[in-house]
């Protein structure tokens, strides 16, 4: 023990090797307070170098290697397990911003960068990284590639895998990759990338990222809108995908439980609309043209739609800061949540067209095997990923219907698997549904998974009990 961390306070400074308990305490925790591990040293490397020096120290030692970024996932996939064997890798030294390129519409990155700051940067070219997440001020970007994050306008721009184009990755052994390569269009084999996407640091760990940059939209309008229910708010992003295409950024599905939360707890928020109604949608529609009349738009077919009653009240944002406070609401819905008390949480999605068959069933299966159970719903519908949890409002009431969590989730992904979704949509897999993937992904799947999880990984170092 002694002459490992010795080792490590050499490679990476004794001020970066921490293993006081009050040091290492913010590392070894999950953002939920769900799952806590232990750690022999928590180290954070200062770059690529120092990241490979590390892993290929604990390779020689035969120690496991948790790679993590800032620390904001769900699925405890950055926690190390409670037997205190694993070194935690904390990447938030790596800071720089290598090259921005808005001639080829890239900038690359290390990994430690908060996607903030990549959204800073691009803005300082005059171009949008369009990756949007509540986390997004502490999120880092090697994390969020580990997890394949998506966020809030998928519609648009695709989940994270769509928007790598290179990454630099450090092997189990100790070897660097350095595929940051900033091109659309490269077929020389394998697409070594995507394998390294989604991965939760399975197969290496991720220290910096090509990403791709788009145009800065130049005009945006956002609406804050009560539908009829979820039929109707999947109706109207078709009736809006049809007339405005691809300037749909983000159509997001909200519940009345799920701002009532909000209203709650989060100092500020106010409800948009005079009345309260049982489902929300907050659309946004954006341009790069100022020519394309995309509040002409909108109020066209928001008044088809209120004349066929399937929107029944609304307020356009008349400013970006009004539109920032309606964004708020839906950002904080996940903080609102926490401060309530945990919950069984589910992200899952399923096709578009099923959402509302799918809240319909899920809803009336839960209710009836649980009365009077609070369900908050919310999400981006317009690539079918919902947020569908549960929790009882009496927290004496709530601890034993947590401790059911495996009998719920079960009701839930047995539906989810039913109508084609996928019992992951954008947090990952983790420690949390680690245990499920056998009984929702095919035996092939898994048998795939395994070769590869073998051929990068043998000695199964790489974020132990994690994905598989």
């Amino acid at each position: 023990m002694d002459a490992l961390l010795d080792t490590l306070r050499a490679l990476v400074g004794p001020a970066h090797c921490l293993t006081d308990a009050a040091a290492t305490a913010p590392y070894l925790r999950d953002w939920r307070g769900r799952y806590s591990g232990s750690a022999q040293a928590v180290v954070l490397p200062a770059d690529t170098v120092q990241v490979a020096d590390v892993v290929r120290f604990c390779a020689a030692a035969g120690v496991p290697i948790v790679p993590q970024g800032g620390n904001t996932g769900l699925c405890g996939g950055a926690t190390p397990l409670a037997d205190g064997k694993a070194v935690v890798i904390n990447l938030s030294r790596l800071r720089q911003i290598r090259n921005v390129d808005p001639a080829n519409n890239a900038i690359t990155v290390d990994a430690g960068v908060t996607l903030a700051e990549v959204q800073a940067a691009a803005e300082g070219v005059g171009r949008l990284f369009p990756l949007s997440l509540a986390s997004e001020g502490s999120c880092e970007v090697g994390g969020v590639i580990s997890t394949n994050a998506g966020g809030v306008q998928v519609l648009r721009y695709g989940n994270t895998r769509e928007l790598v184009l290179g990454l630099e990755v450090v092997l189990p052994d100790g070897r660097t990759w350095n595929g940051l390569r900033a091109l659309r269009k490269d077929n020389t084999g394998y697409d070594l990338k995507q394998l390294f996407i989604g991965a939760e640091g399975t197969l290496g760990i991720i220290t910096a990222a090509t990403l791709k940059l788009f145009a800065k939209p130049r005009q945006s309008v956002t609406a804050w809108l009560a539908v009829a229910g979820p039929a109707a708010a999947v109706a109207l992003l078709a009736r809006l995908r049809g007339v405005a295409g691809d300037r749909v950024t983000a159509f997001e599905l909200i519940s009345r439980p799920s701002l009532a939360l909000v209203l709650q707890h989060i100092p500020g928020a106010r409800d948009p609309l005079a009345q309260p109604h049982p489902w929300y949608v907050l659309v946004e529609l954006t341009d790069t043209l100022v020519s394309f009349d995309l509040a002409g738009v909108l109020e066209t077919e928001l008044a088809a739609a209120i004349a066929e009653g399937a929107v029944i009240d609304g307020t356009l944002a008349a400013s970006e800061t009004q539109a920032a406070a309606l964004w708020r609401l839906r950002e904080n819905i996940s903080e609102a949540q926490k401060r309530e008390g945990v919950s069984i949480k589910h992200d899952i999605s399923v096709p578009v067209s099923a959402i509302p068959e799918f809240l319909e069933r899920a809803d009336a299966a839960l209710e009836a095997c649980y009365p009077g159970l609070r369900i908050v719903a919310f999400g981006h519908v317009g690539d079918g990923n919902l947020h569908y949890n549960q929790s009882r409002p009496s927290q004496d009431e709530n601890a034993a219907f947590i401790a059911r969590t495996d009998e719920v989730g079960r009701i839930v992904h047995d539906l989810v698997h039913e109508l084609g979704g996928s019992i992951s949509a954008e947090h990952g897999i983790g420690q949390l549904k680690r245990p499920l993937l056998p009984t929702y992904k095919s035996t092939i799947e898994l048998d795939l998974m395994r070769r590869i999880k073998q051929a990068f990984d043998p000695e199964g170092r790489m974020n132990p009990g994690k994905v598989l």
